[in-house]
């Protein structure tokens, strides 16, 4: 294929079995010079070596970048912003670092003149269109390159022989039952031991917590302050975004708090079983939810929560960079401007109950809400209200009645 016209490529790479085959792969297919970029968004030993290896696995140069604070505060925090989950219960960590990778990977494009980029998502996943939906919005005319749907290698396997053969270092003696993605929100694990969906994981799985059966007996108790909808502070002492969520993860992980297990449905239309860890974001979205509750207007509260589905969709489909998320982000922060205050909680053994919240803009009021004497509520207007709420149903009744 050395009359495609593809000269230069960037690779996002992970330095894992797939995309360090895809490297050499892309050499030999395109006769071209390959780019690798690594994003650190929180993967931690995962980044070893990664500069060796690419190197010597054919990159020209490979960019690894810290873009951990981006990830928390321009792509968590608002998604959190807008209580966002995924089917009830998916807080999707995989799918809102798609779209910041595959930016990031376009801004090197332009920055090194690159005709393509290329990506190491399969054929049956999320990944592919998260990537590539990210890519043509940035770059409406690059050239996009996904091995998997194209190549012919047709299994794992052929992927290991193809690593001996180039010498290419990639872990093999012993097969991992399962694939796992990691990042400061959250790890996933699926496919392997996991397709079954009848078959509990296995407890040496997960990583970022303990079980809550072997959390501690006594409970954590933790404030969050809020300002406009973001976390700013833990226990009173102000962090940046990237550090509030790794402190959130440690104490989250000690009580046993984040771990799901859920058949949700691809973009592409199969249903998938996922196990996740997500014990930061858990507590951000209780808190935040908290937070809302004392300070939001009940008609504006219930109008954002009737948005979080298509929110959630969006973002999972990977349409981040797409108008109509912009625009629903907008809304939801137009609605965040007194979410400011602080969240109590309480972790235990898997629970993270919200114990107290307080805040300069509560619309809570005692002296309405008490169920002692007051002088502010006549109850007797509950009357009228009710009779005139009732009243379209009272004629239905009555048209019942009157066809008897």
């Amino acid at each position: 294929m050395k009359d495609s016209g593809i000269k230069k490529v960037v690779l996002a790479y992970s330095g894992g079995l797939d995309t360090s085959i895809i490297l050499k792969w892309l050499i030999e297919t395109y006769g071209c010079e390959v780019i690798a970029f690594a994003a650190d968004l929180g993967q931690g030993q995962e980044l070893q070596g990664l500069n060796e290896k690419a190197l010597k696995t054919g990159a020209s140069k490979i960019y690894i970048e810290d873009l951990r604070e981006e990830f928390v505060k321009d792509y968590i925090f608002p998604m959190l912003r807008a209580n966002a989950i995924y089917e009830g219960t998916y807080m999707l960590g995989t799918s809102i670092a798609r779209p910041l990778i595959a930016k990031r990977q376009i801004e090197i494009a332009r920055q090194e003149g690159a005709d393509a980029v290329s990506h190491g998502s399969t054929g049956k996943g999320n990944d592919q269109v998260r990537f590539e939906l990210t890519y043509l919005a940035l770059s409406p005319h690059i050239k996009i390159i996904a091995p998997w749907r194209i190549w012919d290698f047709n299994s794992r396997n052929a992927l290991i022989d193809y690593a001996k053969k180039h010498g290419i270092p990639v872990p093999v003696s012993q097969e991992k039952p399962y694939s796992s993605d990691r990042n400061l929100f959250h790890i996933s694990f699926e496919g392997g031991i996991l397709e079954d969906p009848w078959s509990e994981p296995k407890e040496d799985m997960f990583l970022l917590s303990v079980s809550p059966e072997k959390a501690p007996d006594k409970p954590t108790y933790i404030e969050i302050g809020y300002v406009n909808g973001d976390p700013v502070s833990l226990d009173g002492k102000e962090m940046s975004p990237a550090t509030l969520l790794d402190n959130l993860n440690r104490l989250g992980g000690a009580n046993g708090i984040g771990r799901i297990d859920i058949v949700e449905n691809r973009y592409v239309g199969m249903k998938s079983r996922g196990v996740y860890e997500t014990p930061g974001g858990t507590i951000l979205h209780s808190a935040h939810r908290a937070m809302e509750s004392i300070t939001m207007d009940r008609e504006v509260m219930h109008f954002k929560d009737s948005l979080v589905t298509r929110y959630a969709e969006l973002v999972y489909y990977g349409y981040w960079f797409a108008p109509e998320r912009e625009v629903l982000q907008g809304t939801v922060d137009a609605t965040q401007h007194n979410v400011t205050g602080s969240v109590r909680l309480k972790l235990y053994k898997g629970n993270c109950i919200v114990v107290g919240r307080k805040s300069p803009h509560s619309l809570y009021r005692p002296d309405f809400a008490t169920f002692e004497e007051d002088s502010v509520y006549q109850q007797a207007d509950a009357t009228g209200f009710i009779r005139l709420n009732a009243l379209r149903l009272r004629i239905q009744a009555m048209a019942k009645e009157d066809k008897k």
